[in-house]
């Protein structure tokens, strides 16, 4: 059986943006030729069903006839098929836009050419229709009204599940709108018409062609997602989701009011991991961050590992980490609100991104070099991102951000340092011994009695006590797990760290760990309630680990340190 928790992406990813904003037919144009360029790096069944590609722009005002920009918000729906069921969806969609302050302009089937889908994708293909949404009222505020739009979305999903519609919301924005199908990049001009009119006009293009890891395809799971298109996996999926699930009753944001309980679940429980980073992305970017601040949070670089790093960034980086856990790939990513472009690699940097800028900033970045013919003469810059950097196109302010500007950007909007002085409390690493020494015998009677082996003695403590670091493993391992294991197990062995098959990120990390310092994860550990939020609680704050956790003792929310000192977590739900 398909286990949705199971669904994963490696594809070819990439964004076109001129830092001008200035629309043009031409932005587009580039986007689908790279996304076809990269239709190798996608999968196709032998009836030629894709797995997926797609593009996410600006709305075409021009080819749509309405305007002005953000005065009019599309939405892009899959749709049942089925006429009595489609008329059902239509009339809730409508439903939840009104009832949120909206008013329905009116309707517009999608023109497709479903000839040139493979019979697989044909059979499942939904209809595809748009709807145009008048404004709430009230002064004209684009991030509101996106927060509203994002609102709406959440109710439809819920509504129409609780119904059984199959009903997939593309996008649901006053700036974007998403194109995708169930085929590969060559064949989406030729299914979508509206892609191949000149009136089709946006100044950014994020583009996508899917590669599904052993899963099915399918339509909704097609990609670029509203905000992000990814290539790669998310090796951290299970703990990430968890982790989602169980803040969401400490849920809040200025932002939402008593409306955050129409967030949950945050996380769709049928996406792939793609899906899942999109929409914990979205929920920050609606929430108040921008794209950077956000990315920045969920694909967090190195930070423990480069002494040099400005103190900003580093204060930026300890204060999220007791917010946020680190989405960790191998993960190139394309992203997009409409306003703000750009493309960014986890810390890992497993994941190919290579760009080139021209002289009038034109920005192409891809999986892959040649996916647009550009004059070499005009060709300002070339290079690839590293693991952990991002670049950025902001068409509002006309200019090309490189990661340590962007980044330093973000990291000195707010005091994070004065923030993390306050609320993080460092455990001492130097801790002295604990308890007399026993004698021999006797120890090897307690070691036995808890299970340790020799191998446990040599490869595991041993390393530990002598280099203060965890011993470095292969994933090859075909001894039984503890509960099933006929020896008697130590208390570790129950608790692993889990890293799903079908990638090999984390073999091959450390050794390259030496050629790339910025790449890999740190050893700390942060104790938190981990709530999102804006605003810092008056008391109480993550407590950081820099060193053995036999050192800590936590009992009724106290921690009992080493040193004799004893700090109290707050008691807020986890």
């Amino acid at each position: 059986m398909l286990d949705p928790w199971r669904e994963r992406d490696a594809c070819g990813v990439g964004f076109v943006a001129r830092a001008d904003g200035g629309r043009s037919h031409d932005i587009l144009a580039m986007a689908l030729t790279a996304v076809a360029r990269l239709a190798h790096r996608g999968a196709a069944s032998n009836d030629k069903s894709g797995d997926g590609a797609g593009v996410l722009t600006q709305i075409p005002h021009r080819l749509l006839g309405v305007g002005p920009v953000e005065r009019v918000a599309l939405g892009m729906f899959f749709l049942p098929q089925a006429a009595a069921a489609r008329d059902v969806a239509i009339d809730l969609i409508e439903t939840v836009l009104v009832s949120l302050g909206m008013s329905v302009l009116g309707w517009r089937v999608v023109p497709v050419n479903a000839d040139v889908l493979g019979p697989l994708a044909a059979a499942s293909q939904p209809t595809i229709q748009q709807v145009f949404i008048g404004p709430p009222s009230g002064p004209a505020n684009a991030q509101v009204w996106e927060r509203r739009l994002y609102l709406a979305r959440r109710a439809i999903e819920r509504r129409a599940a609780s119904a059984g519609l199959p009903v997939f919301v593309c996008s649901l924005s006053c700036r974007t709108v998403v194109y995708k199908a169930l085929l590969v990049g060559t064949e989406l001009p030729g299914f979508y018409a509206d892609l191949q009119s000149p009136l089709f006009e946006t100044g950014i293009a994020v583009f996508h062609q899917r590669y599904s890891t052993n899963t099915l395809p399918s339509w909704p799971l097609a990609q670029p997602f509203r905000l992000l298109a990814h290539n790669g996996e998310i090796n951290t999926l299970w703990g990430n989701r968890n982790a989602m699930r169980a803040r969401e009753p400490a849920l809040a944001a200025p932002a939402w009011q008593r409306d955050v309980e129409q967030l949950k679940p945050v996380i769709w429980a049928d996406g792939s991991d793609s899906a899942s980073l999109d929409n914990a992305f979205e929920l920050l970017v609606r929430s108040g961050r921008d794209p950077v601040h956000a990315l920045m949070m969920l694909l967090p670089e190195a930070w423990e590992r480069i002494p040099d790093m400005d103190p900003a960034l580093r204060s930026f980086y300890e204060y999220h980490a007791g917010l946020m856990e680190p989405w960790d790939g191998p993960a190139a990513l394309a992203f997009s609100d409409g306003i703000v472009a750009g493309s960014a690699l986890d810390r890992n940097g497993l994941r190919p991104c290579r760009y080139k800028v021209t002289r009038d900033n034109v920005v192409v970045a891809a999986s892959e070099v040649g996916v647009v013919d550009l004059d070499p003469a005009d060709v300002v810059e070339s290079g690839r991102l590293g693991p952990g950097e991002l670049l950025v196109v902001d068409t509002l302010r006309n200019v090309v951000l490189r990661s340590a500007d962007a980044k330093i950007e973000v990291a000195q909007r707010f005091p994070y340092g004065r923030w993390t002085e306050r609320v993080v409390r460092q455990l001492p690493t130097e801790v002295p011994a604990v308890g007399p020494v026993l004698p021999a015998d006797e120890l090897t009677a307690r070691q036995h009695a808890f299970g340790y082996s020799h191998e446990d003695l040599r490869y595991v403590i041993s390393p530990m006590a002598a280099e203060g670091r965890d011993a470095i493993w292969s994933m090859g391992d075909d001894t039984p797990i503890a509960p099933l294991s006929k020896l008697p197990q130590s208390l570790y062995a129950y608790v692993r760290q889990r890293i799903d098959a079908g990638d090999q990120a984390y073999i091959v990390v450390p050794a390259i760990e030496a050629q790339q310092p910025g790449a890999g994860a740190g050893d700390e550990e942060m104790m938190s309630v981990r709530r999102l939020q804006e605003a810092l609680e008056a008391e109480g704050g993550p407590v950081e680990l820099d060193g053995p956790l036999e050192t800590v003792h936590v009992e009724d929310g106290v921690v009992q340190a080493a040193d004799g000192h004893r700090r109290f977590l707050p008691s807020v739900p986890h």
